[in-house]
C-alpha cells in the first residue's frame, strides 16, 4: 500500500474529512515521528507497537566483492517493535492465555484425609 492508497483507506473510517487533510494528517505523524526518534526518545502506542532509536556500533565489514576489510561507522537507526495485539491480529491467532481475574479462580480444594485405625496393643 503506497501513500495515495492509505489516504483512501483512511477516508473510509473517517468520512467527515478531505483526502488533503488526512495527507496531512499522515504528514504530521510521519514528521512527530521523525523528530522524536531523532530526539533519542521513543514513542509507545500500546497494543500497535513501540518505535525506537537504537545506536548500531562502529564495525568491520567486508566488501563481498573482493573481500577487503571495510570500517562501517557508528550509526542510529529506528526500529519497530509490534506490540501483542497487532501481532495477534496479523497472525490471526491468540499469543498467549487470557489473563483471568483471581477474583473468579477457586483455590483448589484439598480432600480430607482419611482417618487412620490405630491398633491398641494389649
Amino acid at each position: 500500500m503506497n501513500k495515495s492508497q492509505l489516504v483512501d483507506a483512511m477516508q473510509q473510517h473517517l468520512t467527515d474529512l478531505t483526502k488533503p487533510e488526512i495527507s496531512k494528517m499522515i504528514n504530521a505523524i510521519a514528521d512527530v515521528i521523525t523528530k522524536t526518534l531523532k530526539d533519542g526518545d521513543s514513542i509507545a502506542l500500546v497494543g500497535f507497537g513501540t518505535f525506537s532509536a537504537v545506536k548500531r556500533a562502529a564495525r568491520i565489514g567486508r566488501n563481498p566483492k573482493t573481500g577487503d576489510e571495510i570500517k562501517i561507522a557508528e550509526t542510529v537507526m529506528p526500529k519497530f517493535k509490534a506490540g501483542k495485539l497487532l501481532r495477534e491480529e496479523v497472525s490471526g491467532k491468540q499469543l498467549s492465555t487470557p489473563q483471568v481475574p483471581k477474583a473468579l479462580v477457586k483455590a483448589p480444594t484439598k480432600a480430607p484425609v482419611a482417618a487412620k485405625k490405630v491398633a491398641k496393643k494389649k
